[in-house]
């Protein structure tokens, strides 16, 4: 079977991303032309009215109409975009959707929290190979929710949290730097959620811990020391579970200030990243400790720079 020429297009709460890419089908692999983002803060007080904010919409359709010339520049046969949490959660997401429908020819899809965990998972795992043992608990951590996924060849749990670093922040972080009282509510959520989503996702049966997207990338720059982003670096990174968490707190601690003069910080995370660390951090305890408790022992934690794009690129081709 030939190599099928793909756009996938994943819009989230914080940013709007791009992949067009050659994919095999068959061999389950995705060949880059092209992976941008921008950061839209479509979510922007999704949480507290319910709408979408006319300027947020704005950002992200002009983000839109840069990348309907880019993928028509490429040639994209076949286009995907999926929509995520603050889509979902938005009382007038039908302005969105005609807004894209315009300027890409496509309808996007507003998925549903269990199937943005699975074009997750099939995203990460479909670079992981024989590397890392099975089963795998995916976790991608979004701006206004983030996904548990368990599976090894194929999914067997999944669960999405209403938890993601916009949507934290706005609910609690508001200091600069967080205050100890606004850190520890916004824990309380991140820990009710995991207790919820347990009770889907036997987090216990991990053997290989992968953390996706922004916020856990940015994590693993800042556990590594990174002067500068660097992808090469952080995709695959293998890194202790105590690193992670050390680096996690350093930047929730931060102040903005001190966040954006970090080399590897996206000028667009600067006021988010503290919670998206936390949520992670959180994460890799609790991981850990329900690991440990079913008799195992979670030492490290990968980063993966493949994520829902990969997925949906994937899913596109077939």
């Amino acid at each position: 079977m030939r190599m099928t020429r793909v756009a996938a297009i994943d819009c989230g709460t914080n940013s709007i991303r791009l992949l067009v890419a050659d994919v095999d089908p068959v061999a389950g692999t995705v060949t880059d032309l092209d992976r941008r983002m921008e950061i839209v803060r479509l979510g922007q007080g999704v949480d507290r009215t319910g709408m979408l904010a006319p300027e947020a919409l704005a950002r992200t359709l002009d983000a839109t109409g840069r990348y309907a010339e880019i993928l028509r520049e490429l040639g994209a046969e076949r286009v995907r975009f999926v929509a995520t949490s603050a889509t979902r959660d938005a009382s007038n997401r039908q302005d969105f959707v005609d807004g894209v429908r315009a300027a890409l020819g496509v309808e996007p899809e507003v998925v549903t929290g269990v199937e943005e965990a699975e074009l997750s998972f099939r995203g990460a795992t479909s670079v992981l190979g024989g590397a890392h043992p099975g089963p795998f608990l995916v976790v991608d951590i979004g701006g206004g929710s983030s996904e548990l996924v368990l599976g090894t060849d194929s999914v067997l749990a999944a669960r999405s949290m209403d938890v993601g670093c916009v949507r934290l922040t706005e609910r609690h972080l508001a200091g600069d730097p967080p205050t100890a009282e606004q850190i520890a509510a916004a824990s309380a959520d991140v820990r009710a959620a995991l207790d919820a989503a347990s009770v889907d996702v036997p987090l216990g049966r991990a053997a290989t811990l992968v953390g996706l997207a922004g916020s856990v990338t940015t994590v693993t720059a800042h556990a590594l020391g990174l002067a500068s982003y660097e992808p090469s670096r952080i995709d695959g990174a293998v890194l202790d579970a105590d690193a992670v968490v050390a680096a996690a707190s350093e930047l929730t601690a931060m102040t903005r200030a001190q966040r954006g003069e970090l080399g590897f910080m996206h000028p667009g995370r600067v006021d988010v990243i503290g919670a998206g660390a936390l949520v992670w951090s959180l994460i890799v305890e609790r991981v850990r400790a329900e690991v440990g408790a079913a008799g195992g022992e979670l030492r490290t934690v990968v980063t993966s720079e493949h994520d829902i794009l990969d997925g949906i690129a994937l899913s596109a081709a077939v």
